[in-house]
């Protein structure tokens, strides 16, 4: 097996900053941009939900168009590099846009969110597509893949766990400057747009420095010519790995998405206690650890087994919440299930783009096409499809419970139904998904092909090479 290959740790640490940037904001746009839009701007949690609906359905789609514009680039920079250039002001922008509040008839700002909502997820799609396509063309080393992923998803979870923390306590500084009138500094439009301002503006120097500080180094007979899509397909024909990671990555994130977003009304609303909502998701950090030690756990107990133990722990974690919940809200307990949710979520985070890696090497190992960004775009589309469906099930779901906006209600007097239809969406859901996720894994058997598959894509590598040359 290949031992060469190895990037060094500047290109390592480059390329984490890619994800490093993506979640600087886009982690802000999945858990605050609901509460946003129904406490700060008023708007029904129906008409959010369309929203998501909608980009669902857009989803559905952006993610297989990025991916065949990747296959078909052919730039001095390779064929994912140039998107992080190309696209990171534009993302920034539509993320900034999610957290401004114009004033105009509701109708308006209806029309806004949906614009700003829609543009800031296809441009996700668009800068995080490639930072998951670039891997297999880094290197073909599947340890080094491991070290790669891990030191991009540490530095994913950083990013997490820095700005999610601070995001209300710098909403309500910043409001405390700028809008001192506002009696609820929390639901402050000016603070949401400055906050927002700022973390735009670390996003693009993030993305700005991954683009500079990579290389895409694995050539092959698909890296120099524009793969067409009729070919592309051929990737996926048999390949089973590519499968059953894309079901995973669309419920696993889709659960994520839900917790995510009903996690601020559950300390909100159940629990009266707003800044533990906000203390809580610095726990963040503590995925650092256990992201950290991937590498170790995959090189001894293979990927699968290591990824299916994080699985295993984050259900685990639902079922303390749930008895947490049935005490009370006690709070020990709380924060004892997200210790052990955040450690858990650190072992699945890192690998999901490293087995995507391996399907690329699957279907061209089976099929003998290469097709990086066709084959990793259903990555996004999944995850994202995912998610925008979870979002859109929260958001019905509180409906359906009777929840009522802060802006247009009492902050503390949620109905005993709209309490229930929180904690569906907080513990509930978000079990069931990580149990069926978990199931589905343990039929991905692509360690055991591992060597040999690597031994004959080496081979078949060098030989392009030579071509080439």
């Amino acid at each position: 097996m290949n031992n060469g290959n190895q990037v060094k740790w500047p290109e390592r640490l480059a390329y984490a900053m890619s994800d490093f940037g993506c979640n600087t904001i886009f982690q802000i746009v999945g858990t605050y941009f609901m509460v946003f839009s129904t406490d700060t701007m008023g708007i029904k949690a129906s008409v959010v939900a369309g929203l998501f609906a909608l980009t669902a359905i857009i989803d559905s789609i952006d993610g297989v168009v990025w991916g065949q514009f990747i296959d078909r680039t052919h730039t001095k920079w390779g064929k994912s590099r140039p998107y992080w250039l190309w696209f990171s002001v534009p993302f920034a922008l539509f993320c900034i846009m999610s957290f401004s509040a114009p004033n105009l008839p509701m109708t308006w700002k209806i029309v806004w969110i949906y614009v700003a909502y829609i543009g800031a997820k296809v441009l996700y799609s668009g800068i995080n597509i490639p930072v998951t396509s670039i891997l297999p063309a880094m290197t073909s080393n599947p340890q080094e893949r491991v070290t790669l992923s891990t030191v991009r998803q540490f530095f994913g979870n950083l990013g997490a766990a820095v700005f999610l923390p601070l995001t209300l306590p710098a909403v309500a500084f910043f409001a405390g400057i700028f809008d001192k009138q506002n009696s609820n500094p929390s639901t402050s439009a000016t603070g949401w747009f400055i906050w927002a301002v700022i973390l735009g503006i670390v996003t693009i120097i993030c993305l700005m420095t991954a683009f500079k500080g990579t290389r895409e180094r694995v050539v092959t007979k698909d890296s120099n010519r524009s793969v067409p899509m009729r070919e592309s397909i051929k990737a996926l024909k048999g390949n089973y790995p590519w499968a059953i990671i894309i079901f995973i990555n669309f419920v696993y994130w889709g659960s994520f998405a839900i917790r995510q977003s009903s996690l601020p009304y559950y300390f909100k609303y159940v629990l009266h206690n707003e800044a533990l909502g906000s203390a809580v998701l610095a726990g963040t950090i503590i995925t650092l650890i256990s992201t950290a030690m991937v590498p170790f756990f995959s090189k001894r107990i293979g990927k699968r087994n290591t990824m299916f133990i994080g699985m295993v722990g984050t259900a685990i974690s639902q079922v303390i919440l749930h008895f947490a919940d049935q005490m009370n809200g006690n709070v020990p307990m709380i924060l004892f299930g997200m210790l052990v949710y955040y450690i858990s979520y650190g072992l699945v985070g890192a690998l999901i783009a490293v087995m995507l890696s391996d399907a690329v090497d699957f279907g061209e190992w089976k099929n003998g096409i290469r097709a990086e960004g066709f084959v990793t775009s259903f990555s996004s589309f999944s995850a994202k499809l995912g998610m925008g469906l979870g979002s859109m099930l929260l958001s019905a779901v509180l409906a359906g419970g009777g929840y009522v906006a802060a802006n247009a209600g009492s902050s503390a007097g949620q109905t005993a139904s709209a309490l229930d239809a929180i904690r569906l969406g907080f513990i509930w859901i978000p079990l069931i998904g990580y149990v069926a996720s978990g199931l589905v894994l343990l039929f991905n058997n692509v360690d055991k092909l591992e060597p040999q598959m690597v031994s004959d894509l080496e081979n078949k590598h060098q030989r392009e090479a030579a071509e080439l040359s």
